[in-house]
């Protein structure tokens, strides 16, 4: 690996992952991406085959890139935008390169140690809250609840290992997946995003439809 990777990415790269997951990152993704957002432009399959077939012929369908999105997805290295339907056609999502976006210096500590889950951990709470920036969550404050089945649900999984700052970005994940509104009423919906109703969003709300209704009234006098 060299300097134009981070560290978090250097490790990222480093995990179970195809070489062809590795080029698409290298080669595909990251050299379009916007160094200030992180995001990248719309998916074009016809491109990315192109520059994966280089040399042979090896790939030939949109569901072959899937794959390895996929796979860059589960060590994220990438994560979407919007909410994607994983066994559609990703051509013209958005995605985002959240690693690439973390400053090395700020977060050195957090990839050094590898620790199992404990029925005690946290996020750590600075990068939790760039991360959630990142990804486009709109509400990032969790519940008790939520960081509880989180970790109760890795405990039992106690073979596996990640750094402090792979579990925090873990649980960042699992937040916005449960931000998605999909299939739930709601409370308050902004987007395809879940949100706590908060009453300034309910009285501007309401003071819009009196708006209409006193005007509607108006004019109707005026006519009358």
């Amino acid at each position: 690996m060299n300097k134009w990777l981070n560290e978090a990415e250097q490790k990222a790269l480093s995990q179970a992952l195809s070489n062809d997951a590795r080029v698409l990152y290298l080669l595909g993704l990251k050299p379009t991406v916007d160094l200030t957002t992180g995001k990248t432009p719309a998916l074009n399959y016809k491109q990315l085959l192109s520059m994966l077939n280089a040399k042979e012929n090896k790939f030939t369908l949109g569901r072959q890139v899937n794959s390895l999105i996929k796979e860059l997805s589960q060590v994220e290295l990438i994560s979407f935008i919007d909410e994607v339907d994983l066994n559609k056609s990703f051509n013209g999502k958005i995605l985002i390169l959240p690693l690439l976006m973390i400053k090395p210096d700020d977060y050195t500590q957090l990839h050094l140690q590898w620790q199992k889950m404990s029925p005690d951990w946290s996020p750590n709470s600075t990068l939790y809250q760039d991360l959630t920036k990142l990804v486009g969550i709109i509400d990032n404050e969790f519940s008790s609840h939520e960081l509880g089945d989180f970790v109760a649900y890795w405990l039992g999984r106690p073979q596996t290992q990640f750094t402090q700052f792979q579990w925090t970005q873990k649980f960042v994940f699992n937040v916005k997946q449960k931000r998605l509104a999909k299939n739930i009423k709601a409370i308050h919906k902004v987007g395809s995003q879940i949100v706590t109703a908060k009453a300034g969003v309910v009285a501007d709300e309401n003071a819009k439809n009196l708006v209409a209704k006193y005007s509607n009234k108006i004019k109707t006098t005026s006519n009358s």
